[in-house]
């Protein structure tokens, strides 16, 4: 049987208008965690987005 580990990334902009994505993955509750702090930080569009290892997301533009 092969276990199977997902990893997530975050897509968000910044308060002043700047389009960022994590440099690093999570596990679904960390990025969940990380998502909060986000938005509590009044950064907008975050979005919590799959990602394969190694693989990381980028800015929207």
């Amino acid at each position: 049987m092969t276990i199977t580990m997902q990893n997530y990334g975050l897509t968000w902009t910044r308060p002043d208008g700047i389009p960022r994505a994590s440099a690093v993955a999570h596990d679904e509750p960390t990025a969940a965690r990380r998502r909060a702090e986000l938005e509590n930080a009044r950064c907008t569009d975050v979005e919590i987005v799959p990602v394969r290892p190694g693989v990381l997301p980028r800015p929207r533009t």
